[in-house]
């Protein structure tokens, strides 16, 4: 049977409403009086040319100190489909925040004022998002098919970024920073709200909650050509970065971002038949039991000195269930955040319980049939754990962390 996730339904194909704008496509600016007039005009000739349905254009600009909000607004008496935002304080996230916040077009877009890359990726990029394929949709510099024309300083910089991100924040996706992104607007505004970055890790950590909670992200590969007068401080920002992966990563592992309740209204069903992640799932169990079976022996051959086997057993046990039952929580099931952590660990001691008399069923039946030497007591609760570990691991997953029973739980009244 096939799980419907709240919120799920309702992100079918979009159907246009009258004179509202379909996509808005946001260009954050600073200082950029040169180059704007150029963008705008070759955007809009684009959109005109082989986009079928309304749009906009906002030129959201960053507190310039320049003509530029001068160059925009004469290009909003120009052009119809052109509107300008001013902001007070610079930041491309705070620009992207404000804007996509108060727009009312059902999929936003956003993308660099150098033009970077080729407006033929554009079409792709929000199509998905029309047809209710997609949530979220990133172009791509690292993907196959790419084609970049960048130096090999950007080029390094750029792919070690997205190496950092895999190994601190398992990111999956392949480019984080690419100028070029278009989100549902629906989905915009329920994740929004937790983004707190106003610079240039805004986009990472967008997209990280998005594929934390479960939204499909499609990529484009992309053509694309580095701006040789680009005025980012490419040092500046790598260190923003840093403390946005540090701060990011303590806001997921604290719970302060609800991502298990965003997951319920926003996260896309499984398949139908098919269980969800379940290599990844049993890699990550098995690294967890492994961790939790080396620390469960240390711990009952120290305690084992001064107590009797079965003692021994149920302290050591007990006291590696408990940090079982939290890491496989976090771990391998993704379940982030407090809520319903006091009913997993309950559920997680019965579990301990089963496990807890076959590993003492096995040791009550080894000493009655003989005396054993320690070692061959070791033996035996080894391979009881291993039959404890497999019961564990089926209960866990068809059990206290499946999803059905987490979902049913956020739906029902409280």
């Amino acid at each position: 049977m096939t799980l419907t996730l709240p919120g799920t339904a309702d992100r079918g194909p979009i159907v246009p409403d009258g004179d509202k704008p379909v996509l808005d496509v946001v260009i954050p600016v600073f200082n950029e009086e040169l180059d704007l007039a150029g963008c705008v005009r070759r955007l809009h000739t684009q959109l005109s040319e082989h986009f079928p349905y309304r749009f906009r254009i906002t030129v959201a600009d960053n507190a310039s100190t320049d003509r530029t909000l001068e160059v925009a607004h004469a290009l909003a008496d120009e052009l119809p489909e052109v509107t300008v935002v001013h902001l007070a304080e610079k930041g491309r996230g705070r620009a992207l925040h404000t804007v996509w916040s108060a727009s009312d077009a059902p999929v936003l877009a956003y993308m660099d004022v150098d033009l970077s890359t080729d407006l033929a990726a554009l079409s792709p990029l929000v199509a998905p998002l029309l047809s209710g394929h997609s949530d979220v949709a990133i172009g791509s510099r690292l993907a196959r098919g790419a084609r970049v024309v960048r130096g090999p300083k950007r080029e390094l910089i750029s792919r070690g970024y997205n190496l950092l991100l895999r190994g601190t924040l398992a990111i999956r996706f392949s480019d984080a920073q690419c100028g070029f992104k278009a989100i549902r607007g629906d989905v915009a505004r329920r994740l929004l709200p937790h983004v707190s970055d106003t610079g240039w890790f805004f986009d990472t950590e967008l997209l990280v909650l998005a594929e934390r909670t479960g939204l499909r992200i499609h990529e484009v590969p992309v053509d694309w050509v580095d701006d040789p007068d680009s005025r980012v401080d490419i040092v500046a920002t790598a260190l923003a970065d840093l403390r946005g992966i540090v701060r990011l990563a303590r806001a997921l592992a604290t719970g302060r971002v609800p991502i298990g309740q965003l997951r319920s209204q926003l996260g896309r069903a499984p398949i139908a038949g098919v269980s969800p992640s379940l290599v990844r799932q049993l890699l990550r169990f098995a690294a967890v039991g492994i961790a939790s079976t080396l620390a469960y022996l240390l711990l009952f051959s120290l305690l084992r000195t001064g107590m009797g086997a079965q003692g021994a057993n149920f302290l050591a046990l007990g006291v590696t269930a408990v940090a079982n039952t939290a890491a496989n929580r976090r771990f391998t099931f993704g379940v982030r955040g407090r809520h319903l952590a006091g009913r997993h660990q309950f559920e997680g001691l019965l579990v301990f319980a089963l496990g807890l008399a076959l590993t003492s069923g096995s040791l009550a039946v080894l000493n009655g049939l003989t005396a054993p030497g320690r070692a061959l007591e070791l033996a035996v609760l080894v391979a009881a754990n291993l039959a404890a570990t497999v019961l564990r691991f089926l209960l866990l997953r068809s059990w206290v962390f499946h999803p059905r029973r987490q979902t049913e739980t956020l739906r029902s009244p409280r």
